[in-house]
């Protein structure tokens, strides 16, 4: 479960001027809901996500995951609860490292001569099991280096990763945007298994619009820091490209006759 209340971020971009990233934002996602954000540049989104994994300090408001308040929480704490996965396949994986030292790096949240013990006969097994369902053959190159694997490949491992150590929530931040559009599929694919764990919470920001109407089970749209539409169930299912657009126009028109 993640909860918002009043969550405020202002960029100063000069001595006078300033620039809501949040602006008051309040929002409760249920455990095991799988939310979608969209939303023009500059919307809000990224600091959103940025604001839940401790990436970015609120000026006000709260962040609760599950029973905890988690706002003076440092990102590396946060880390404990949560997985993130960035736009860029690169950064989700060390290239030096092969896909299962990875893998057992996300697992364990260590480095070192421990970490090097950890890859015994049981956890490359584990590992093989973890990877299979994705399709992409990363269960029989446990022994490849990452820096070898293709972006999408890389982006799978990165989901792969995410969910090893049994996160309660997965933020998702334009994990498809690189991507070329078959791939981005073949990834989109990935997600739904990563995410179909129990009681993950996940958050995925995108401009995709039709990612946004085929996944998830409720969808978010930002604009000037504010969430201005929260669609979920039936009004989900009738959202369209189109009518999604509209509702960007009807959004940018309130906000310049505020």
């Amino acid at each position: 479960m993640i909860r918002l209340a009043g969550a405020e971020k202002r960029y100063f971009r000069g001595t006078a001027d300033e620039r809501a990233a949040l602006d008051g934002v309040s929002l409760v996602l249920a455990a095991g809901s799988f939310a979608i954000v969209i939303g023009s540049n500059g919307a809000g989104k990224s600091t959103l996500l940025a604001a839940i994994s401790g990436a970015v300090t609120l000026d006000a408001g709260t962040v609760q995951i599950g029973a905890r308040d988690v706002t003076r929480w440092p990102e590396h704490r946060r880390a404990r609860v949560l997985a993130r996965v960035q736009q860029d396949p690169m950064l989700g994986t060390l290239p030096t490292l092969t896909v299962e030292e990875n893998l057992a790096l996300a697992e364990m949240r260590a480095s070192g001569p421990r970490f090097a013990r950890a890859l015994n006969a049981t956890r490359r097994a584990r590992f093989a099991a973890l990877l299979a369902p994705y399709g992409l053959g990363l269960e029989t190159r446990l022994g490849a280096r990452a820096g070898v694997l293709s972006g999408g490949q890389r982006q799978v491992l990165s989901l792969a990763m995410a969910v090893a150590a049994a996160p309660e929530v997965l933020l998702l931040d334009e994990h498809c945007a690189a991507l070329d559009p078959k791939t981005a599929d073949l990834v989109m694919r990935a997600t739904l298994r990563a995410a179909g764990g129990s009681n993950l919470t996940t958050l995925m920001v995108t401009h995709n619009m039709q990612h946004a109407i085929s996944f998830g089970d409720r969808v978010l749209m930002m604009r000037a820091g504010q969430v201005v539409l929260d669609a979920s169930g039936e009004e989900k299912s009738r959202l369209t490209v189109d009518t999604l657009v509209q509702r960007f126009h009807i959004a940018d028109d309130k906000m310049l006759l505020a």
